[in-house]
Parts: C-alpha cells; sequence; structure tokens
C-alpha cells in the first residue's frame, strides 16, 4: 500500500482536503463492495497539519488532523491543499517548507492542488519546471515565481514526482490522475465510475475568462484599448484608427499590447469574441451560425475551430457542460 499524506492548510477549502482522501481511501473499496468483490484498498491515507492541531476551513469546518507534520517518518505522497491567504500562509506556516524538501529528497512525490501551488512553489522545487495553478491566480503566480513555467491552461502539470492541479475541483483530477499513475487505468477507471467522477478533464480552458486578467499591467494605453477593444469586437477592428486615437503608429501600439498583454490586439479580440460566445451558449437558444454572426464572425465554421482551440471543447460540448439546468421527470 502506498501512503499518502494529505497537508491541510489553515483557511483551506474543506473539498481539497477530503476530495482527495475520499478518492484514494475509496480506490479498490467503493467499485469492489458494489459487485460483491473482496475489498482491495491501495492506499493508506492520512491528513496531517503543520503543529497536530484542528484545521479550521474556509466555510469554518474544523478538520481533526491524524497527526503533525513532525510526527509524519516516512510518506509516498504529499498531497498541499488549497490556501486562501497566500502571504498570511507563506510568512506564518513557513515550517511547512522543509519538511515538504526533506520529504520530497527521501524520495516522496509531491502534488498541489489549487492555491497549493504557491506553497510548492515557495519551496523552489518547481524551479525552471511547469505547474499551474487556478486561474484567477495566474497573474500573481507569474508575478512571485517568474523563474516556473506556468501552464494555467492545463488542469494537471506532471514533472515525474511533482505535480500541480488547477482549481478546488481539480483535487479531484488530480487524485483519480494519480490514482492510475499509482495503480492502472482499470483501477482509476473504477474508481472514476463508482464516485460518478468525470476522467481525463485535463484542461481549465472552459472555466477561463480572458476578461479576469491580462491586466495587471500599467500601460495606461494599453488598458484603454482593451475596453475600447472589449465593447466594440463586434465590429471590423481597424488597429490603424485605434493607434491614431492614441498617437502612436500602429508599429507601436501593437508592441506596446502585446508586451502588456502577452497577445496581439487581434489574437485579444479573437478572445474577447469567444468569451462574448461562451455566454450566448451558456444562457441563449441561438444556433452557433447565429452566435458567431453576433459576435463578429461571418464564417462560422472558422470560428467554430477557434473556439475548439481556445476552450478544448467543440461549442455543443461547451453549452452541454454550461447550459441551464433542466432536469427531466
Amino acid at each position: 500500500m502506498k501512503t499518502v499524506t494529505i497537508l491541510a492548510l489553515t483557511n483551506t477549502g474543506a473539498s481539497t482536503v477530503t476530495g482527495p482522501m475520499d478518492v484514494f481511501h475509496l480506490a479498490g473499496i467503493l467499485w469492489n463492495y458494489s459487485r460483491g468483490e473482496k475489498l482491495t484498498p491501495f492506499f493508506n491515507v492520512e491528513v496531517v497539519s503543520d503543529d497536530g492541531k484542528p484545521v479550521r476551513c474556509l466555510n469554518r469546518l474544523l478538520i481533526e488532523p491524524h497527526c503533525s507534520i513532525n510526527d509524519v517518518k516516512e510518506t509516498d505522497l504529499i498531497l498541499i491543499t488549497s490556501i486562501l491567504d497566500i502571504d498570511k500562509t507563506l510568512k506564518y506556516q513557513s515550517e511547512i517548507f522543509p519538511w515538504i524538501k526533506g520529504h520530497y529528497e527521501k524520495g516522496a512525490s509531491i502534488a498541489s492542488v489549487c492555491t497549493g501551488t504557491f506553497v510548492l512553489a515557495e519551496t523552489g522545487l518547481l524551479n525552471g519546471k511547469t505547474a499551474t495553478t487556478h486561474w484567477g491566480y495566474v497573474e500573481e503566480f507569474k508575478s512571485r515565481y517568474p523563474q516556473i513555467k506556468l501552464k494555467p491552461d492545463q488542469m494537471i502539470t506532471d514533472e515525474g514526482d511533482l505535480f500541480c492541479s488547477g482549481a478546488s475541483n481539480g483535487c479531484l483530477d488530480l487524485s483519480l490522475y494519480l490514482v492510475e499513475k499509482y495503480c492502472g487505468h482499470e483501477i482509476a477507471v473504477q474508481c472514476a465510475k463508482s464516485m460518478v467522477i468525470d476522467l481525463g478533464r485535463f484542461s481549465q480552458a472552459p472555466y477561463t475568462s480572458v476578461l479576469n486578467f491580462q491586466k495587471s499591467h500599467n500601460d495606461e494605453m494599453v488598458l484603454l484599448s482593451q475596453k475600447y477593444l472589449e465593447q466594440h469586437h463586434r465590429q471590423q477592428i481597424n488597429l490603424e484608427e485605434i493607434a491614431s486615437l492614441h498617437h502612436v503608429s500602429r508599429r507601436t501600439f501593437e508592441r506596446r499590447f502585446k508586451t502588456a498583454t502577452g497577445d496581439t490586439p487581434l489574437v485579444y479580440v479573437q478572445r474577447v469574441r469567444i468569451e462574448a460566445a461562451k455566454r450566448y451558449l451558456e444562457s441563449e437558444t441561438l444556433s452557433f451560425d447565429e452566435i458567431a454572426y453576433q459576435v463578429g464572425y461571418e464564417d462560422a465554421s472558422f470560428f467554430r475551430k477557434i473556439f475548439k482551440k481556445s476552450t478544448s471543447l467543440t461549442p455543443k460540448e461547451y453549452k452541454s457542460r454550461f447550459k441551464k439546468y433542466a432536469i427531466g421527470n
């Protein structure tokens, strides 16, 4: 049996503790039990806190850990839960960093959930490696850890013995991924089926919004241009005209825009149109051809390809996932 140690941090999301705990604990148990077969647990799961005392979660639920980090002699996997106040956690729970590094050096793998990636990044173990985190914290993460190759569109990153997942619910995706890594695909599928969890979500792209980031810069001209493009995305965009409004050349405008946002103005417009299409798919009954026209594209087939490339879903798949609830009788 593999030992999984879940590090519960103050003000964590309760589900990032209990979700992985259930997945690992029930692997080889729930499926077998429902089929009347012998139970074959694969993991010994323990929850720890920095001092062994109960951890208060975001929802004020108190979780009683099995022990403190100092009581852990050896483990195969440490899973770091999410955190709310990043600065406070990194400052006042700093004893966890040498503990994580010490077990890593002894052969343990380390996994982080959501904003728990900030904790893993603080250890230095991710330097020069890939990582992901909740899409809402992308700019802060990039600012703190420029030496880490952040892949915010990915739900999971795998560096062999260092794993990250994006968003709180990503803890289930990561846990199933690790079950598959340790126990094989068949066991992971059985676990997913018995717990009614989708297997194989590897992208955060359907959930992200370009309007929530790409604005953590101080270029006032670019900020005004972003606002203009968001308000006029249905129209044909003339970059020469926009540049002239700011009394700069088109070349200078495009250079400053890309430096500030990471995208060219035309790619940014494309992203804004995709966001608008998402909202239509979530709440309207328009066909995708009609939606494409509404957001500024006459060629719906071309826009469909762009939409899938950006979100990892076809428009039909996106609508099915995010449409209004309609529970039949």
